[in-house]
């Protein structure tokens, strides 16, 4: 079995990777010289709860019955469940690997709270309530971990505007992440590791506006110009520790999720639903108010939204919503007709937008769990989905829930290096589905049935 290293950064960004900030960045520069990069299709909707699942598992987002952080229960219009570990039931890459007598140390892999079993170890990921609770497997690698790191820290609020304190949280954060990395590498057997870096989301989300010119809200010459370029920096350094710890034999893949951009401001959803007649309130709601806190007439609403990165949209379906208005036998005519409606919207001074609409039975093989009925990304994801409605005006500058500079976007990066390999400098293009397939081959290992994604055989 050969070893494999996934080096996971949580939304980098291939633009500025690969690009604007390669300079600085020694050993991805060095790295996309000795092996084969490139950019890496996220999946739709391309968010790190699905993403790094469907990276893991080599399946889509449907077959998870994952589509966002959150979940509707069924038959409910305001009760939701937050993703975990229980909510993944197909098989990793890690428990493949432990099927045929090898091991693995899982750090930090979205969604991975609470910690589940494997053969080796794991550290629980950003969504640990804090490190208080039980975020390890064993149990007792816990205490092994901070006498060797420090306390665990999961993640950090980045939504605001204390920046100074955030930028300390930030770095301080991460080195504590690189510190129990370098323990895991150095102490414990592993024929696969695999890390994500949450770090590099949350910088991005904080701090894009400061170096980013075109930026709607760009501040110039600020003293924060240099973290993203900074944070990049700080990550680069340590794959360079990562390189210098393996052998000539284990092989490197760095990985993002999905890739970022600049937010040009947040679209509320529900507002729009109401100015369309799709969505009844009793009253007019209060600026900022959520959809599940709004006095909502379901006996006359047809749909309803969720904000995010994207927006997920739910008809009001008799037989399956309590108050539901749409027949099923008239489903398909008004989901087509609402579908070409939000595709008619424009932007804040009428510009066209190139809103993208999907359908989730159309876009997946099998829809698991409790899909939305639209998924929308307002101005192929420039534009956020707001979650709060009640305003004068649809289009806000900025994030409904707290300062956000960046949104997602469909690529992000992967660069796989393989010290024995002879392709050396090759530009490739990936899908996200294919990681755990490819990761599978390289070590030797047959790919589980129901795999969706391919063995990517030209970056190999």
């Amino acid at each position: 079995m050969r070893r494999v290293l996934v080096a996971g950064l949580d939304c980098a960004a291939p633009s500025l990777m690969f690009g604007r900030f390669l300079e600085d960045l020694p050993n991805v520069k060095s790295l996309i010289k000795s092996g084969v990069y490139g950019r890496l299709r996220s999946c739709d909707p391309p968010i790190t709860v699905p993403a790094w699942m469907v990276m893991a598992t080599g399946r889509s987002p449907g077959s998870l019955g994952l589509y966002g952080f959150r979940y509707r229960r069924y038959g409910e219009y305001r009760k939701f469940s937050i993703a975990s570990s229980k909510s993944i039931l197909a098989p990793k890459v890690w428990d493949v690997v432990a099927r045929h007598g090898g091991k693995s140390c899982v750090f930090a892999v979205p969604p991975s709270y609470p910690p589940t079993r494997v053969e080796g170890c794991l550290v629980s990921c950003f969504l640990t309530p804090s490190s208080k609770v039980d975020y390890t497997y064993p149990r007792d690698l816990k205490p092994e971990l901070e006498e060797a790191a420090g306390e665990y820290v999961p993640d950090v609020l980045f939504r605001t505007e204390e920046k100074e304190r955030l930028l300390g949280e930030l770095w301080d954060m991460t080195e504590q992440h690189m510190k129990a990395i370098m323990y895991l590498l150095g102490n414990k057997q592993w024929d696969f590791f695999m890390f994500v870096e949450i770090g590099l989301d949350r910088v991005q989300h904080a701090f894009w506006k400061y170096f980013d010119e075109t930026h709607h809200l760009h501040v110039p010459d600020s003293k924060f110009k240099t973290v993203v370029r900074d944070y990049y920096a700080m990550l680069d350094r340590f794959l360079g520790e990562i390189l210098d710890a393996l052998d000539r034999d284990t092989v490197l893949l760095v990985v993002s999720d999905h890739g970022a951009k600049a937010m040009k401001g947040a679209f509320s959803v529900n507002d729009w639903l109401m100015r369309m007649g799709y969505l009844k309130v009793k009253g007019r709601p209060e600026p900022g108010v959520r959809i599940g806190e709004a006095e909502v007439d379901w006996k006359k609403t047809v749909a309803w939204g969720w904000g995010g990165y994207y927006a997920r949209i739910f008809l009001n379906v008799e037989g399956r919503e309590p108050e539901g208005t749409v027949k099923p036998d008239e489903y398909e005519k008004v989901r087509d007709k609402l579908a070409h409606d939000l595709k008619q919207i424009c932007g804040p001074n009428g510009e066209p937008w190139r809103t993208r609409v999907l359908k989730p039975d159309r876009v997946f093989k099998v829809c698991r769990g409790y899909p939305p009925d639209l998924m929308v990304y307002f101005d192929d994801l420039s534009w956020r989905s707001a979650g709060t409605f009640g305003y004068e005006n649809p289009y806000l500058p900025e994030n409904d829930t707290g300062p956000d500079d960046a949104v997602h976007d469909y690529h992000g990066v992967f660069i796989l290096y393989d010290p024995k390999g002879r392709r050396r400098g090759v530009r490739a293009e990936m899908n996200i589905m294919d990681v755990a397939p490819t990761v599978l081959r390289i070590m030797g290992l047959p790919v589980p049935e129901g795999v969706e994604g391919r063995v990517a055989e030209e970056v190999l």
